[in-house]
């Protein structure tokens, strides 16, 4: 006999979408992620009854993967199962193609990609998936098995938004049969006499998932009847102590940011446990991937005890960590300009500048060093007429370039100006100038030189730069 009474099923669905109901008012429609298995068969009969009941619009969308040679089957079950019941059904075909991650985390993403597009194109901002007690179990045992921290530990949420997934931040992915044992679903589906398919590679013990459940999950519950909701009540502990890590990851990054940046310096006044705590808060709030504990650490002791003047790199899957005046910065990952690589006649790699008129135009863009030079009009600025008649070019500095921006200040070298103006060496390397003849004009990252300025009733020009990685 179930440890749910089956008849409480759709009592159950209920109060935990009349709970949702409380934190997402107003939503006037629902969707469920329909496989035509039967944990989603179960939802679909569960979701349309309630759906009648309150009068809400319900969708079923379904993710053909065409892996297995029955998918066409399985397409056509689940819209024949929808448009018997009224049901709107709609369907997304993904290609799969296996990562360094494996066929089941590829699949995943594509498959969630896709219900998040479905939700998208029919307007919809709740979604339902058929995860169980028992699916709840398997995700806390298989995050132990990995190692995991609390925030694998905490299992699946009973309702959370997951943009990265979904490709939705306005998207709500609730799983309201979160409290409920498989077996009463397995015993719904035949009192309901609930038609459905069976998936042949849920038997294949070479996925992670398929091995637990097969194998591991049924000597569990032989030694440790009731496991599951035990495994349950530790995923809400594990969740519970999660918040409370987030909540002070949130005060500790609030009182170590400085513009966008994270001061070195307050780090080194906490324990290696807080700061990591802190990191991995940072990488969250930046939808960067989470590092592995071993990186994680590293990361700390390059960046936090290396001497405060040390310009430091440490390269992240998604970005670059640098420290720079003792500050952290996340930069993104950035392609090789052709201004800053190309290569002569004997195929060594050197800085040749590009030539170019100035003909009047608003912007011009220069894909070989990163971005686009601007031609603003401005009462202070270089004369139209004189600069129509000047052979221009950009290039990046090669050193030793001078440059002094106004008639009361003194003529520096651009590493001066870029150290007076706290601008890091990485993004120097990638701001161009431009000269006429051997004359500096101006300098991206600090401005004109004021050597062929003037002032003027008429309009005048004046250069901007706009890197293409600054969007």
């Amino acid at each position: 006999m179930s440890r749910q009474h089956t008849g409480a099923l759709p009592d159950t669905f209920a109060r935990a979408l009349d709970a949702l109901a409380l934190r997402e008012p107003a939503i006037p429609s629902m969707a469920i992620a329909l496989s035509g298995g039967l944990d989603s068969s179960a939802l679909l009969h569960l979701a349309h009854g309630y759906a009648r009941q309150h009068g809400l619009a319900l969708f079923a969308f379904h993710v053909h993967h065409g892996i297995s040679p029955n998918a066409d089957a399985w397409f056509e079950h689940c819209k024949t199962s929808c448009d018997a019941v009224g049901i709107t059904f709609d369907a997304r075909r993904v290609t799969l193609a296996k990562g360094k991650s494996g066929v089941e985390a590829a699949a995943r993403k594509l498959r969630y990609a896709a219900l998040g597009d479905m939700c998208q194109a029919h307007g919809v901002r709740l979604m339902l998936t058929a995860h169980h007690l028992d699916d709840q179990a398997e995700t806390v045992l298989l995050q132990l098995l990995r190692g995991s921290g609390t925030a694998g530990l905490s299992g699946m949420d009973a309702a959370n938004s997951a943009p990265e997934l979904l490709g939705n931040p306005d998207l709500v992915m609730a799983r309201p049969l979160l409290p409920v044992a498989r077996e009463a679903l397995e015993v719904y589906v035949s009192e309901q006499a609930i038609a459905y398919i069976d998936d042949e590679s849920n038997t294949d013990p070479r996925y992670a998932r398929n091995a637990l459940r097969l194998q591991v999950m049924p000597a569990l519950a032989q030694a440790f009847p009731g496991f599951q909701e035990r495994f349950a009540r530790s995923a809400a502990h594990a969740q519970s102590a999660q918040r409370m890590l987030t909540e002070l990851a949130s005060q500790d990054l609030a009182g170590c940011l400085v513009d966008d940046t994270i001061d070195v310096a307050k780090l080194r006044a906490m324990s290696t446990d807080r700061v990591q705590n802190l990191l991995r808060h940072w990488f969250a709030t930046r939808a960067l991937r989470m590092p592995s504990t071993a990186w994680l650490g590293e990361m700390v002791t390059q960046l936090v005890e290396a001497r405060p003047d040390a310009q430091l790199l440490v390269t992240h899957p998604d970005c670059h960590i640098r420290r720079h005046r003792d500050r952290l910065y996340i930069t993104p990952k950035l392609g090789d300009l052709a201004g800053l690589r190309d290569p002569d006649d004997e195929g060594i790699f050197v800085k040749n500048g590009q030539a170019f008129r100035w003909q009047g135009e608003a912007e011009i863009a220069f894909p070989d060093y990163g971005g686009t030079l601007y031609f603003d009009e401005a009462e202070e600025g270089v004369d139209p007429a004189w600069l129509r008649e000047q052979p221009l070019q950009i290039d990046f500095r090669k050193g030793g370039e001078k440059l002094k921006p106004s008639v009361n200040r003194p003529t520096r070298s651009l590493k001066y100006h870029y150290q007076a103006s706290n601008v890091p060496a990485w993004e120097r390397t990638r701001l161009p100038i431009v000269t006429a003849g051997k004359a500096l004009l101006f300098a991206a990252g600090i401005g004109m030189d004021c050597h062929h300025l003037a002032t003027g009733p008429a309009p005048l020009i004046r250069f901007r730069w706009k890197s293409d990685a600054a969007g």
